[in-house]
């Protein structure tokens, strides 16, 4: 195949290797394919390893000229090893070093040969980086294609860590640096981009050592390179060493840890068998210098990348799969949930009486019948007293100068509070009777009072807002002072009431009930308040090109100029002494609510401010949530605000998604509205690390900013951010209120029970919705006690209040009047359970219960203690199951924040096998495919559901979630976790560009 293996003639040689080369050059990828799967990288080898050793040797760098082509092979550089042809080739290079265009061919075979680290690092040892430093010269015009592949062969060698070691050992890294500043300085035309380019990729190979890196640092590296990539921003073809620039320098951007004390959250929460432990954050500082070689950086501004899918790790045993283990749960602990299915044995011999009660209820609702009563299960038999650190937050009264409009509401709401907030009194005091840690019995034990946060201060604002004959009152001038009830008459006056689903009486009595970590003394002004929708749709936010590198650039401009950096804290919960609030010239921030979220706020700059996160409760990760106060703002003034703990590598707020806002000012002129705001959006990943012990004993984990751009619309006003439209516990159990008061007694069955006091004391409602029997005759009675059950859950992940905004809108439609509500209650009996984890959506948590577990983690084997909610609900589902009721469709509603749509998970064995690469007999697996039937049908009704993102496969990590808990061990065949997208639809009806 290759004659001049076999020939001895010089001439013949170089010749047949000129016409291979040119061969190679001038045709497609396929010819050199054909080449290297014939042999002829080895060929090529062994004719120039033989030359080489040929008396006299034959240094003719002719013989190099095919293999640059052919190096593209991925293991050329083990067989250049092999047949013990690095030396050859290194001499070649070197008895070139006049003959510039020999000595061009040789670089590039240098080069493909240095792709293996093995043979660059033998190339490195040989001498190879000196020899190349021989051809690197300053600026010129001369022999630019050797400078270029002389600097590309150096970049591929500096991919092995002893040649990087190297390098800096022997300085080359500062002559690197000269190097870069005399090419930029004088390539004034932009004629010689790749050169430049070429030389950064050696410092970023080099800079991906800590040695790399320290050295760097101190040849002022960080300095050279800000500031001439300054000079390239305007010009769109210099992109390609932006983009490289950036990547240095947020690879050799000195890691710290976050300036908080601690890694854990700032409330704590004492946990019955458990040992509280802090984690610190406050380690040396060249710890965080030890992380080693830095994952490849992906091009910052390619839009185009897509999330890639985590690898399956899919459950293969089919005995596991297959699997429906006997009932393990203990029979005389199932009897306590026959309480809570009293549909199963009501046979409404009163039901034509109860129904005219229920009728003439709409007058008098005192009538209503309350719950039926049973003994709430609590956590614990043992009171555990929620706790605080000393360093957080110790809420003892209104802050200076804020008790103009500190509102005592439980004294308004005894003398307001509407008709249906009585009904839930008395339904409370019942169950009190038999649970000592009833909301209601534990509220009159402390006189549990919550206040409204304070309004905008201006004075002419107030005149348009509230009755003139408070002038004197409101304005400071006049030496007035508004009561706290004149203010809260006057905001139930101007309320309009046209929030379908929302009272604030209802939602004051509800809040004054709940019990919470820092023991919350206000209400945010939008829950308290109410919203309606957004006007119109909004398109998703076009992203700027190049947003994501200025903010980069913008935070080494920190590290180069500190003195710019104002660096005041303006709130912290763990030292609220070393806050700095109304401080002249700068924003108030606020999160002691209900499920606010906010742990401090630094100063940065005149108008940009950095955030921390909270941690969940008893936990140290899971930084996603935020839902917080700003006011004092200046009108037209773009602040920028820096989310810098966020953890997830990826976010949807790369991709269009904007944060939400709610203004005061706004919603008391009519127009109550959370608003998708925000631009300059960008998530990235940034210089702070969390300590070993909040990684959990692995490698530190980065930390991610999401960074963007807020207008506000009108100044001294108050606004509240947050990741999505809040949802709080408030506002569940008063939307529960209003819906049992607005349906229709005579057609929709409705039970509202307790399933649990949770571990924070908290009762977590469970509903049952069906249709009323058509009469008392044994028939229909049959037909409503036969009904097979629909289990619904939400909201097991705080963070996700997608899943209660979806849950919220199920309830209503279940309800409704519709008609096909209408059938649904009539063939169905649904088992609600609203909000499976109301003591983190309370706290602000993200993922965690006050226990500091995923609770959809904890459905294999929950504590009755840790985990109430959880083992109450699998309890009632064994429940429900050994009678013979196990449900036909379980499903647990969640939020997802990197896809967009609606879409299911589901169960099968079959599709779990066959996506894993297994054998399926069919003859002895059988599978009832009724689990696709109900995500085909929603493909076809539900405009936001999208049957192609929906996935069957059971996967190990996820054994013991909900969804595969009660496959596995309810026999639920069609048992689906339901997501929810937090930013909008790429497919169908709500399509958004």
């Amino acid at each position: 195949v290759f004659p001049f293996q076999s020939s001895h003639d010089k001439d013949v040689i170089l010749n047949i290797l000129g016409v291979l080369s040119d061969l190679l050059s001038l045709g497609t990828d396929r010819r050199i394919d054909y080449l290297i799967s014939k042999g002829g990288s080895e060929a090529l080898l062994q004719a120039l390893a033989a030359a080489a050793r040929a008396e006299p040797p034959d240094d003719d760098a002719r013989r190099a000229l095919p293999l640059g082509p052919v190096g593209r092979e991925r293991k050329f550089g083990l067989k250049v090893q092999r047949l013990e042809a690095t030396d050859v080739i290194l001499s070649l290079t070197r008895k070139n070093l006049g003959h510039y265009l020999n000595l061009t061919h040789c670089l590039w075979v240098l080069r493909v040969c240095a792709s293996s680290v093995t043979a660059g690092t033998t190339l490195g040892i040989n001498g190879a980086m000196e020899l190349l430093f021989k051809v690197i010269t300053p600026y010129s015009k001369r022999h630019i294609r050797t400078v270029r592949a002389a600097i590309e062969a150096l970049a591929a060698l500096l991919k092995s860590k002893s040649n990087s070691r190297r390098a800096v050992n022997r300085g080359y890294l500062c002559g690197l640096l000269k190097l870069y500043q005399d090419w930029h300085h004088n390539d004034v035309s932009n004629d010689y981009i790749h050169i430049r380019r070429g030389l950064l990729i050696c410092l970023k190979h080099i800079t991906n050592i800590q040695l790399g890196r320290e050295t760097f640092l101190d040849s002022r590296g960080m300095e050279i390179l800000f500031t001439s990539v300054q000079d390239c921003l305007s010009f769109k073809n210099l992109d390609p060493i932006v983009t490289t620039v950036t990547q240095i320098l947020r690879k050799c951007y000195p890691k710290e840890p976050l300036p908080v004390p601690t890694a854990g959250s700032s409330y704590s929460f004492s946990i019955p068998g458990k040992v509280s432990t802090e984690c610190p954050c406050m380690v040396p500082e060249d710890d965080y210098e030890s992380d080693g070689e830095e994952d490849v950086e992906k091009d910052l501004d390619n839009d185009d990348d897509e999330t890639k899918e985590e690898d399956y790790d899919l459950e293969t045993d089919v005995n596991k799969l297959r699997s429906r283990p006997v009932l393990d749960w203990p029979e005389e602990e199932l009897k306590q949930y026959e309480a809570m299915c009293p549909e199963l044995s009501c046979n409404f011999q009163d039901l034509e009486l109860e129904s005219e009660e229920e009728k003439s209820s709409e007058d008098n609702t005192e009538n209503l019948p309350s719950t039926p009563s049973y003994l709430i299960p609590s956590a614990t038999s043992v009171k555990h007293q929620n706790t605080q650190r000393t360093q957080s937050v110790t809420v003892t009264g209104p802050d200076p100068g804020e008790e103009d409009f500190n509102v005592p509401l439980q004294s308004w709401t005894k003398k307001e509070k509407c008709r249906w907030a009585q009904i839930a009194e008395k339904r409370d005091m019942v169950e009190a009777v038999q649970d000592a840690d009833s909301c209601e019995g534990e509220d009159m034990a402390r006189t549990h009072v919550v206040t409204l946060r304070p309004l905008p201060k201006e004075a002419a604002w107030y005149k348009q807002i509230f009755d003139i004959e408070c002038e004197a009152s409101i304005n400071p001038s006049l030496g007035g002072r508004l009561k706290p009830s004149d203010i809260m008459k006057s905001l139930l006056k101007k309320h309009q009431g046209n929030m379908p689903f929302h009272n604030p009486c209802f939602y004051v009595s509800r809040a004054e009930c709940v019990k919470s970590i820092p023991d919350y003394k206000f209400l945010a002004f939008p829950d308290f308040w109410g919203h309606q929708p957004p006007p119109c749709g909004k398109p998703m936010l076009e992203r700027k090109y190049g947003v994501q590198r200025d903010r980069v650039l913008d935070d080494v401009r920190r590290l180069i100029q500190p003195s710019d950096v104002i660096g005041r804290t303006i709130f912290d919960l763990d030292e609220p002494s070393h806050s700095s609030p109304g401080a002249p010239d700068c924003l108030t921030f606020f999160s002691k609510f209900e499920s606010g979220n906010l742990r401090k706020a630094i100063q940065v700059r005149e108008f940009e401010y950095d955030l921390i996160m909270n941690a969940d409760v008893n936990s140290s990760q899971h930084h996603q949530w935020f839902y917080f106060e700003v006011r004092d703002m200046k009108l037209a003034v773009p602040y920028r605000f820096n989310i810098i703990n966020c953890e997830k590598f990826n976010s949807q707020f790369n991709y269009g998604m904007q944060l939400v806002m709610y203004s005061v000012k706004e919603a008391l002129q009519g127009r109550p509205c959370w608003l998708r705001v925000g631009s300059d959006i960008s998530y990235y990943k940034n210089h702070y690390r969390s300590c070993a012990a909040a990684a959990g004993g692995m490698r530190r984990k980065p930390y991610y900013t999401l960074a963007f751009s807020i207008t506000f619309p009108h100044e001294d006003d108050v606004c509240y951010l947050a990741y999505h439209y809040p949802y709080t516990y408030s506002t569940m159990m008063s939307h529960l209120d209003i819906l049992e008061q607005s349906r229709n007694p005579r057609k929709v069955y409705w039970r509202q029970q307790t399933l649990c006091q949770t571990l924070g004391g908290n009762p977590c409602p469970l509903l049952t919705i069906t249709a009323m029997p058509e009469s008392k005759k044994r028939d229909d009675l049959e037909q409503f006690h036969s009904r097979p059950y629909v289990f619904l859950m939400a909201r097991v992940h705080p963070g996700e209040s997608n899943a209660s905004w979806v849950m919220k809108g199920t309830l209503e439609f279940l309800v409704s009047s519709d008609p096909i509500a209408d059938l649904l209650r009539k063939c169905f009996i649904f088992k609600i359970v609203p909000m499976l984890n109301p003591d983190g959506v309370i706290n602000g948590n993200h993922r965690c219960s006050l226990s500091g577990d995923d609770l959809n983690r904890q459905w294999l084997t929950p504590s009755s203690e840790l985990h109430p909610t959880i083992y109450h609900s699998k309890g009632l589902l064994y429940y429900l199951r050994s009678v013979g009721r196990a449900p036909l469709v379980f499903c647990d509603y969640h939020g997802h924040s990197q896809k967009k749509n609606v879409f299911l998970y589901g169960c099968s064995i079959k599709e779990t096998l066959w996506q894993a690469g297994c054998v399926v007999d069919t003859s002895v697996i059988t599978e009832d495919v009724g689990y696709r039937t109900l995500p085909k049908i929603l493909d076809k009704v539900a405009p936001a559901f999208v049957m192609n993102s929906c996935s069957f496969l059971v996967e190990k990590s996820r054994e013991s979630t909900a969804r595969v808990v009660a496959w596995q061990e309810m026999g639920v065949l069609r048992s689906y976790t339901m997501e929810s997208t937090y930013c909008g639809c790429s497919h169908g009806l709500y399509k958004v560009s």
